[in-house]
């Protein structure tokens, strides 16, 4: 994560959004492993096993089977301001240095606040074990000032998706592409989740890494509203600050193409009911 300017405001909040494939190999090894079948063959045999015992079809896989190949964050002033966007490790998108440059990043901004939708559950946990596979520490994260983000209810990790279902409570039915379409933000529309593996195997790292860097904008914006919920914003400054966010992601298109179909996709906030 690229550090702070001298002019910027300093950084409060680390809105980020993290996406992942099988690790073919370790499928393998720990679920096949007296069938020796190829990475690719073991991934598709654990997506049908997956499919088969899922009761919406889904062949998503247990966060312990995953690879982190794209992550993304916003950094965020403490008046919720947009400062930046970065994906990690671009262009090469490697796993090691995506998970080295996470850590490193943590640490340097040691007293924001993360900020996620379903990271708690996934994200962070995925980030551990990647940190985990090669050889990497990160104390401040699991006993120094980083502590508390590991604990549910602790105000270091803002998962917004936690929040928003009472701490699981009640479910989040459309998730994050429902909540940032009340908003009129784009949500998906012509990449999803579940086509990030097939993306990857073509070696369209670009494709993934903008799709992901579409999931922290509307995760910014969602943070947005729920601080209008608790009273942190008024509806009037937040949507100032949604044009505000809007005018720096068009100027920002000259650096990063990719937000123009962000934009292109953009709606404004208009209630229908």
């Amino acid at each position: 994560m690229t550090t702070a300017s001298n002019s910027q405001p300093e950084t409060a909040y680390l809105v980020f959004d993290i996406e992942s494939v099988p690790d073919g190999l370790l499928i393998s090894r720990t679920k096949y492993r007296e069938e020796n079948l190829s990475p690719a063959d073991a991934v598709a045999r654990a997506q049908a096993e997956a499919r088969d015992l899922s009761p919406t079809g889904s062949d998503f896989l247990p966060v312990s089977f995953q690879v982190p190949v794209s992550v993304c964050v916003a950094r965020v002033a403490a008046d919720f301001q947009f400062l930046a966007i970065q994906c990690l490790d671009e262009p090469q998108f490697r796993p090691e240095e995506i998970t080295k440059r996470f850590w490193k990043g943590l640490d340097h901004y040691k007293r924001a606040k993360l900020v996620s939708f379903n990271g708690r559950s996934f994200d962070m946990p995925l980030m551990e074990l990647a940190a985990f596979r090669y050889g990497l520490s990160a104390p401040l994260h699991f006993k120094g000032e980083r502590g508390g983000a590991r604990n549910r209810y602790s105000e270091q990790h803002l998962d917004l998706h936690e929040l928003l279902t009472n701490y699981g409570a009640c479910r989040m039915a459309g998730g994050l592409n429902l909540l940032s379409k009340l908003l009129g933000k784009p949500g998906k529309w012509d990449t999803t989740g579940d086509q990030v593996y097939e993306l990857w195997r073509q070696g369209q790292y670009a494709t993934i890494n903008a799709y992901c860097s579409y999931d922290v904008l509307d995760t910014y914006f969602v943070f947005l509203r729920t601080r209008v919920l608790t009273g942190e914003l008024t509806l009037e400054r937040e949507q100032e600050i949604v044009q505000e966010t809007k005018t720096w992601l068009v100027q920002e298109t000259a650096r990063q193409p990719h937000l123009q179909r962000y934009l292109d996709n953009w709606g404004d906030w208009k209630p229908w009911m």
